[in-house]
């Protein structure tokens, strides 16, 4: 038995890792024989403060530091979290600011961390420059990670995550903390055979603890109570969709601020819509609607505590933990952990055959025979016994199944005389795609490729941009320095240079062949949606939130000008390809045009009847698509301002589409997890690609035409062969 316990010690050890503390090191990884670095070539740290060997990076904080895997060799190895504050801020209020968050968190950890829902505090110190935070792992899953693979949650199991959630919430409220960015990235459900039993003076739950047991994580954003929490204007702590209107606006946060944020998380996975997605689109107006993004029915006991939750005014909201927890025990009509799953009841069909299509149909068509032997079916269904309902169904099924071959053959050869395209090109879309890439911790936002084809930007809301090398899917290098989520990256013409705009109201322009940071676009008052190159790469246009769209030299940084004209936020912006035209989508449901030299506006599209999502010319220039949150596409011709094509199909928002280089094709993404490929000239449907579990939010495709990459809310990247 020793003999094994040492061999396996021997393999552990010779497969043993390294990962460099510096927090500008762009592959950190090392062998642990190493003493300096093999990409940036600074000294190793074997064992961090004498026992924590650090293996691998978590997470990148967004310039504030890098979050770290550890093993505390000192407790047979056992996995630890290592926090490292290493902020890249200009000015003593920035650094100070970021100091103080990071030791109030650690003051947070130590008073909290008794309790089991809470990770406790290890250790905190000052090593090499650089304050660490030393925490327990927890070993388990996030919430949002569950939410991916099962695609929503059962009230049982949101009523059974209030009873988890609230007691901890209470906890920390009484202790004077808020917690501020409450969401299902932080929130933990810990593996069962790691669950904590502490004793009872240490925990104040009142709820035996059992396997799976919910853990709240991430206090760096979490604060005193005795001082109204008031950031630096232009400065925002929390999570957009999930924050309520106070924290984000004012910086200000109360017991009722996280409230909220239990309430949207419980949205999220109830229904699988992302808060953020519905914030970005609509504002704060969602909640009034929530009920609308269903997919099963909730009871009115919950319904009437989530609309209660998820107030805008923080004065009707509910106050305390405790309050909410009233509510649910009043409401209450049994034991939550066991309440049986919602039934979904079967669809009453109508027996009445003018409400049928069936009628237009021909006698003689197998389709008209079988809506007429369903009808029949269901009409004897309705006046029959649970076991002969059973028994009907099964038969309804099976009889659907045999008159397939028939409707198929009647409309391939009946209603279509020739081979359609969408039979043609009826391929699974598994045979289209060519790689996954595990992108970031966070949504994929945007995804952009270069000239040659070789290399692939991603940017998240985990506020980092990604360089990929598209064939192999190896990351090139991480670019960091914005604070808030990067919703866009784009190349220049040459791709050479790569921009990105972010939720923090700043534009930032990067050399792709070192990484490095060359300039910063200061100027808007609200988040960056959208940016583009002029052809001639000299000319940067970005739009806003804050309803304008700028134009700035990029070998200055200085702004030309400012377009305005929307009265709503600007969400998408292009360059014509001969750069005197410029175009931009609106919330206000428009598609305005502008003279770059001059900036004068010359032309309004007119005809979605909800937001415009995002745009984009043809390369000829002659053409513009359009794509809305009314689930349409509309081609536009530039010359007359004239609608010519609307192209339907999607069933959810459409937040990308992209022209082929060239021409042949127009891709479309969506909020429904697919994307479509379209011939322009015909509108005819080529192909949908199914592969993502979660919202589209951007695509692109390669110079050739022959790839296309998707970006998705499902963290991944999809590189996809569209042509031979």
């Amino acid at each position: 038995m020793a003999a094994l316990s040492l061999t396996s010690t021997l393999s552990l050890v010779a497969v043993k890792m390294l990962c460099c503390l510096n927090p500008d090191c762009p592959s950190p990884i090392n062998p642990d024989t190493n003493q300096y670095c093999q990409s940036c070539s600074a000294p190793l740290t074997p064992l961090l403060r004498g026992h924590y060997r650090v293996t691998r990076v978590l997470s990148d904080e967004g310039g504030f530091g890098k979050t770290y895997l550890a093993e505390d060799v000192d407790k047979l190895n056992e996995r630890c979290v290592v926090k490292q504050l290493a902020p890249k801020v200009q000015g003593t209020w920035a650094l100070n600011k970021a100091i103080e968050l990071f030791k109030e968190e650690a003051k947070r950890l130590q008073e909290l961390g008794r309790h089991s829902q809470i990770p406790t505090l290890l250790a905190y110190f000052e090593q090499d420059s650089y304050l660490y935070l030393v925490q327990e792992f927890i070993e388990g899953q996030n919430l949002f990670k569950e939410l991916q693979h099962c695609t929503q949650f059962s009230e049982a199991q949101i009523r059974e995550l209030f009873m988890h959630v609230l007691p901890v919430l209470n906890f920390i409220h009484e202790h004077g903390v808020i917690h501020r960015d409450i969401k299902p990235q932080n929130i933990m459900r810990r593996l069962p055979q790691y669950t904590v039993f502490r004793s009872s003076s240490e925990s104040t739950s009142g709820i035996p603890l059992r396997g799976g047991d919910i853990v709240l994580i991430d206090f760096g954003a979490s604060k005193q109570l005795t001082a109204t929490v008031q950031t630096k204007p232009g400065t925002t702590i929390g999570s957009f969709g999930y924050s309520p209107i106070e924290q984000i606006n004012g910086g200000e946060a109360y017991p009722a601020s996280d409230l909220f944020s239990l309430g949207a998380t419980c949205f999220h996975l109830l229904t699988g819509v992302s808060p953020f997605q519905l914030w970005t689109e609509y504002g704060y107006s969602w909640v009034n609607s929530w009920r609308q993004h269903l997919r099963q029915n909730v009871s009115d006991e919950l319904g009437q505590v989530l609309d209660k939750l998820l107030k805008k005014d923080i004065h009707q909201r509910y106050q305390s933990a405790e309050e909410v927890q009233r509510d649910l025990d009043t409401f209450n009509t049994g034991t939550p952990s066991t309440l049986p799953a919602p039934q979904i009841p079967l669809p009453r069909l109508t027996t009445n055959k003018h409400q049928f299509a069936s009628n237009r149909l021909p006698q003689s068509s197998p389709l008209k025979q079988l809506l007429n032997k369903l009808t029949s079916v269901f009409s004897v269904f309705e006046q029959s016994t649970k076991l002969t309902k059973s028994l009907i169904v099964s038969s309804a099924v099976l009889l659907v199944s045999l008159a397939g071959t028939q409707i198929y053959g009647y409309m391939r050869y009946k209603i279509f005389p020739t081979a359609p395209t969408f039979l043609i090109n009826s391929l699974p879309s598994s045979a289209f795609l060519q790689q996954t890439i595990s992108a970031h911790s966070g949504h994929v936002m945007s995804v952009a490729i270069n000239q040659d084809r070789k290399v692939l930007a991603s940017s998240s809301t985990d506020k980092t941009i990604k360089l990929w090398n598209i064939e192999t899917g190896e990351e090139i290098r991480t670019l960091q320095g914005h604070n808030q989520s990067v919703m866009k990256v784009t190349f220049s013409s040459d791709g050479k240079t790569l921009v990105s705009g972010s939720s923090d109201r700043t534009a930032k322009l990067w050399n792709v062949e070192t990484g490095q940071q060359i300039r910063t676009f200061v100027g808007h008052t609200d988040s960056i949606t959208d940016l583009a190159f002029s052809p001639d790469k000299k000319t940067l246009a970005t739009s806003s939130a804050d309803k304008t769209i700028k134009l700035w030299n990029i070998a200055s940084g200085e702004e030309i000008r400012t377009l305005r004209g929307h009265t709503n936020r600007v969400t998408s912006v292009a360059f014509s390809p001969d750069g005197k035209v410029i175009a931009a989508g609106s919330s206000d449901k428009t598609t305005k045009l502008w003279n770059v030299a001059t900036g004068e506006e010359f032309r309004t599209f007119k005809g979605h009847n909800d937001t415009v999502t995002q745009i984009a010319f043809s390369p000829d220039g002659n053409q513009i698509a359009t794509a809305g949150a009314d689930k349409v596409i509309k081609l536009w011709n530039v010359s007359n301002g004239q609608e010519y094509r609307m192209l339907r199909g999607h069933t959810d928002t459409i937040w990308s589409v992209a022209f082929s280089f060239d021409s042949t094709m127009l891709a479309s993404a969506s909020g429904d997890t697919m994307i479509k490929l379209w011939n322009p000239f015909s509108g005819e449907e080529i192909r949908t690609l199914r592969g993502h579990n979660s919202r589209i939010w951007s695509i692109a495709f390669t110079t050739d035409a022959k790839m296309l990459a998707s970006g998705s809310e499902d963290g991944t990247i999809k590189v996809w062969r569209v042509t031979p």
